[in-house]
């Protein structure tokens, strides 16, 4: 008899989770072998060293990155253990049921919204980037079909204060990329772009209330992180336009 699977939870913990959800996250992972909770506070850095802690701190063969704000469902379990025996692939990117305001979005680009979350712990190089982090692992990717649960944008006071948060992080980011100077045609572009990707390439507005409400504020995400940087720019140049 060979020897079992075994597979590591690695959650990130910050100083503002919803302990409701936080429960049902570890409800729903509560049949792996070892849960390692990372405290954002006790660690220097971004959600990529965040992430590296917690593999280092991982024992298990495998492991699977949840959110405190994601639950794994019973199906996407049966198919994890099943994935899991064979040595075919180094890892496994996941679909998220994205639920704002209540609402699962099925369109303006929300679905599939794969993420790389099942990794073979010895074939995981590490995570990088300050926004948006991604893991490089050795080997190859199968995508599964049975989704995680992400209940994100609980409530437009939430989404607002995130973006305030985040917006710095990106508008910092694209600043030390040297990007071009901000400009009327710029902050234009970058509205219209937005809400031609969610509203009209991707049918947003399918989603009925809420997907407009969405397609609306991602327009509004965008210009805050352009706005963001425009000051950056003005303000490292002395204040001139």
């Amino acid at each position: 008899m060979g020897k079992k699977v075994k597979i590591s939870v690695v959650i990130l913990i910050g100083g503002n989770y919803d302990k409701n959800l936080l429960k049902k996250c570890l409800d729903s992972v509560s049949w792996c072998d070892e849960v390692i909770k990372v405290e954002t506070k006790n660690i220097k850095g971004g959600f990529a060293e965040w992430r590296n802690a917690g593999a280092k701190m991982a024992g298990g063969d495998w492991l699977l990155y949840v959110d405190t704000d994601e639950e794994i469902t019973p199906e996407l379990k049966s198919r994890i253990l099943q994935v899991i025996s064979s040595d075919e692939f180094s890892g496994y990117a996941i679909p998220r049921r994205n639920i704002f305001l209540g609402h699962e979005m099925r369109w303006g680009g929300w679905w599939p919204d794969y993420v790389l979350r099942l990794i073979k712990k010895d074939k995981l190089k590490g995570w990088y980037g300050e926004l948006h982090e991604q893991p490089k692992i050795v080997g190859e990717i199968c995508h599964l079909n049975e989704p995680l649960i992400h209940r994100s944008h609980r409530s437009l006071t939430e989404m607002v204060d995130k973006t305030n948060v985040w917006s710095e992080v990106e508008a910092k980011l694209l600043y030390d990329a040297h990007h071009p100077k901000m400009n009327f045609l710029r902050f234009a572009s970058a509205a219209v772009r937005e809400f031609w990707y969610r509203g009209v390439m991707h049918l947003g507005f399918l989603d009925g209330k809420v997907g407009v409400i969405e397609t609306i504020y991602q327009v509004y995400s965008r210009l805050i992180t352009y706005a963001k940087l425009w000051e950056l720019q003005i303000r490292n140049a002395g204040g001139n336009s």
